[in-house]
């Protein structure tokens, strides 16, 4: 198939990849922005900032569970995340052009949903301490920050692998990264900003074209996963169980493994 047949028969999913993120994206913005803007009301009633970091990471996690779990999530893989689509294709569970698509789709999706938010909250959300939301490393530095993202995308990505491998576990897929995510928030947060998502940090530091710190957002979070993919590689000595969906339906088709519902059976692409 050539690149403008994957766009033609799958832009549905590109275009979910794109909204979900951007959903998202917009979940982080107003959840930060009421959070830790000193305007908000919810600032000026819950006084301790662990308190605050604990609801904020709570309420993330629960939007990324419900988002996993949704008829988007369900029809694309929820992937949300290009070092995922990376990981996935290194594993060769992702066509190259389905994976050069939702990346695009992801930032694209995760700017936009950036720009939603500062068009809605303005300089609640763009001016500081919330500033677009953006991902800083902490007072311990570049080199902890890009350690601490490379270790939490590594064990984001195991627990994927670990959970879609498993035809018991693959049902709680979302919950559980709904709540990884959570506790990284509140426990890794202060060493990087807890992103593991190169489109959500790229989204946030366009508009304040902030670039010092970009790269270990960039190579932190693809790294640990595809050292994940790989170590999964290794140990199993064969490519791993499970489809690139993080959930996979009866009732839906997958362009990753060729899964058609109408025909009531899977017939894997050739990649």
């Amino acid at each position: 198939m050539s690149m403008s047949s994957f766009l033609r028969e799958h832009w549905p999913e590109y275009a979910i990849e794109c909204c979900a993120l951007g959903c998202f994206m917009i979940a982080i913005g107003f959840f930060v922005t009421a959070f830790e803007s000193p305007a908000s009301p919810i600032y000026r009633v819950i006084h301790p900032s662990y308190l605050r970091t604990v609801l904020l990471a709570s309420c993330i996690g629960l939007v990324l569970a419900l988002l996993i779990h949704s008829p988007w999530g369900k029809r694309s893989g929820a992937h949300m995340n290009p070092a995922i689509t990376l990981a996935f294709l290194c594993l060769k569970k992702v066509h190259p052009w389905d994976a050069l698509f939702y990346v695009v789709a992801q930032t694209i999706g995760a700017t936009v949903g950036v720009v939603v938010v500062a068009f809605v909250m303005g300089s609640l959300f763009t001016g500081p301490p919330v500033q677009y939301a953006v991902t800083l490393p902490g007072p311990a530095g570049d080199a902890v920050a890009f350690a601490a993202e490379t270790a939490i995308s590594f064990a984001l990505m195991a627990t994927v692998l670990a959970f879609i491998g498993s035809s018991r576990l693959i049902r709680f897929t979302g919950l559980a990264i709904g709540c990884l995510v959570a506790l990284f928030i509140v426990v890794e947060g202060p060493l990087s900003g807890t992103s593991m998502n190169p489109a959500r940090t790229l989204a946030s530091a366009l508009p304040l074209r902030m670039w010092h710190h970009l790269w270990l957002y960039l190579l932190g979070p693809t790294l640990g996963m595809l050292l994940a993919a790989q170590l999964i590689l290794y140990i199993r000595r064969a490519t791993p169980r499970g489809c690139a969906k993080l959930l996979h339906p009866h009732n839906l088709r997958c362009i990753h493994c060729g899964y058609c519902p109408a025909q009531n059976a899977t017939t894997p692409r050739t990649l």
